[in-house]
């Protein structure tokens, strides 16, 4: 068989094949360039998903006679000045996408450019010219793709329902839109408007687009290292989703989907949230572009970094920074049977402070400038409370005035499980297994990486007995949890002797703690890093060692908990990314009862 030339309308469709999968693959191409153009309003208009009609109408710079014929060129851009394709600020670049689209589809180009008194129409049907002419159009450039892949069955067939496709449109929309926040964007699909969003800030953006409960659940990134910049949005911890559906990754502002970026995002929310849940977050990462391949596919949805340790090195370390800083909050909770809205305590940031009167706490308000101090409860090292070792005691009433406390003062304990304490700005429930659970993870976190976690050596050896798998995982993991303060050894085939406990762990129960532990370890052990590993024990630990819910605490001991709580990191919610606490504020309550 000889070798042959392949005719040019076969080459622009093997080319189509690849940059045009799908109607949101020529949606995302054409608003692309209409971005290019310098457009400062994009209108898209679809029909059945896509399938029927694609349409994107700018205000950029538009194009005259001649740059439209060249447009239709392979291999033809304005976007290369020179040969440096590293440098390359545009969205496109290959010059590909209109001649790729008009041999898969009925492709018709208008455009008029600024200072013209008309524009110019181009129609190409599936690779053949068929038409050319004036067209009336205000400056800019208007291209209506109808009937993709009618004339090739082939593709036609493997696309997906109308309903489908329209998705993968408005995520194609979404990820341009949030990117460029100075550009306005309409979506009309059938007739019906789906996303109108003006020229705004990136963070109003991000909410716009994605939920405009980020504006009260978010927190804002921005963080350098060397010459690697991360901006954007991120949720709480306890404002998630149960699919990844809502995560938008940016490199120097072009949308991708890449592994490393996800798996960064995922790691920084590590013990922060459950397995099956996700974060909202836009994340804009921005680098040298010498730093970073943007020419991997046509697609350009992905990306090579030169030193991809770095680039997940700056999201972890941005998100975690940004997590650490929001402190004890939590995500608003929604009550389903009244129109009452949780809110927290936003505004509030607590200093700890030792003066002559002994342990004190002060708290400031940004928004007031005011600063008060009030005596910290006894009985209490640092604010600090060892449960295990406090006899147990009814909560009593407290009588005290409410100091300015971001989640208050103890006034009670509901179910031996929530603690009910006064604010400034109305009531907070906290979850004490939950809260104490995260307050003994970040104190073991906090010990490892300084002088070592505390261990209590056990006056008498504990024996316990488990399967031999169980055994041997143990057994191999020993040297980690020696970090964490448990001391194990084999003790024969089937048996681990615990010679030393964590010591703020009291008095636990090591069956079934060693149960959990090398279920855990079973199911993690071999695909996370040695941190991950040694987060994912502690966080077990910490759970076996928190105060468990059925226990009655005193009202020093529920007050401090909040204390120490309102001080630590990620305290808003557990080890397993569930909330910690809720606030009631006093406008709900008055709702509650008809005042409002």
């Amino acid at each position: 068989m000889s070798i042959r030339r392949l005719p040019s309308a076969l080459i622009d469709r093997i080319a189509a094949g690849e940059v045009v999968e799908r109607p949101a693959s020529a949606l995302k191409e054409l608003v692309e360039n209409a971005l290019d153009a310098g457009a400062t309003t994009v209108a898209v208009r679809l029909s059945a998903g896509g399938l029927d009609l694609v349409e994107v109408t700018d205000d950029g710079s538009g194009m005259n006679e001649t740059e439209m014929e060249l447009a239709l060129e392979r291999h033809a851009t304005s976007k290369l000045p020179d040969d440096h394709i590293e440098d390359v600020l545009s969205f496109g670049f290959r010059g590909e996408a209109l001649p790729s689209i008009a041999s898969v589809a009925r492709l018709t180009l208008e455009s008029r450019e600024r200072g013209n008194a008309e524009g110019w129409r181009i129609v190409v049907d599936h690779g053949a010219r068929t038409g050319q002419g004036p067209a009336a159009l205000p400056p800019g450039t208007r291209v209506r793709v109808e009937g993709l892949f009618d004339k090739v069955p082939a593709r036609r067939k493997f696309l997906r329902s109308p309903r489908a496709e329209y998705s993968a449109c408005l995520d194609a929309v979404k990820r341009l839109a949030l990117a460029r926040p100075d550009v306005a964007f309409s979506v009309d699909h059938d007739g019906r408007r789906s996303i109108n969003v003006q020229r705004s800030s990136g963070p109003a953006r991000v909410a716009a687009l994605l939920d405009p409960s980020l504006e009260r659940h978010g927190l804002g990134i921005d963080f350098a290292r060397d010459q690697l910049r991360l901006t954007g949005v991120i949720s709480l911890p306890t404002f998630n989703r149960g699919m990844a559906d809502q995560q938008f990754l940016f490199v120097n502002r072009r949308p991708v989907k890449d592994r490393l970026l996800v798996g960064a995002l995922r790691a920084a929310y590590r013990d922060l949230l459950a397995r099956d849940r996700h974060p909202v977050a836009a994340l804009f990462v921005e680098v040298p572009g010498g730093e970073v391949d943007i020419n991997v596919h046509p697609a350009k949805t992905e990306v090579r970094f030169r030193d991809p340790s770095a680039v997940r090195g700056l999201i972890i370390g941005g998100l975690r920074h940004a997590l650490d800083e929001a402190g004890h909050r939590s995500a608003a909770h929604e009550q389903a049977a009244a129109p009452v809205q949780w809110t927290t305590s936003a505004d509030q940031e607590l200093a700890r402070h030792s003066g002559e009167g002994g342990n004190q706490a002060r708290a400031y308000s940004p928004a007031t400038g005011a600063t008060s101090w009030a005596p910290a409860f006894t009985g209490v090292t640092e604010d600090r409370l060892d449960f295990a070792n406090l006899p147990l005691a009814r909560a009593e009433p407290a009588l005290a005035p409410v100091p300015a406390h971001p989640l208050g003062v103890a006034r009670g304990q509901v179910a031996q499980t929530y603690i009910v304490a006064e604010a400034e700005d109305g009531l907070v429930i906290v979850d004490q297994h939950a809260a104490h659970e995260r307050l003994v993870l970040e104190r073991m976190r906090a010990a490892r990486e300084g002088d070592g976690v505390a261990r209590q050596d056990l006056l008498i050896a504990e024996t316990v007995e488990l399967d031999e798998t169980d055994c041997d995982r143990l057994e191999e993991a020993a040297p980690d949890l020696a970090e964490l303060g448990l001391e194990i050894e084999r003790f024969g085939p089937s048996a681990m002797l615990v010679r030393a406990v964590p010591a703020a762990l009291g008095k636990p129960d090591v069956a079934s703690l060693l149960a959990d532990l090398a279920a855990e370890i079973a199911e993690f052990g071999g695909t996370l890093s040695l941190r991950d590993r040694l987060d994912h024990v502690a966080a077990t630990i910490a759970c076996h060692g928190s105060v468990r819910a059925g226990r009655t605490l005193s009202v020093a001991e529920m007050n401090a908990l909040l204390r120490e709580m309102e001080v630590t990191p990620r305290s808003g919610q557990c080890n397993h990314g569930r909330p910690t606490w809720v606030k009631l504020a006093h406008g709900d309550i008055e709702r509650l009862f008809g005042r409002r």
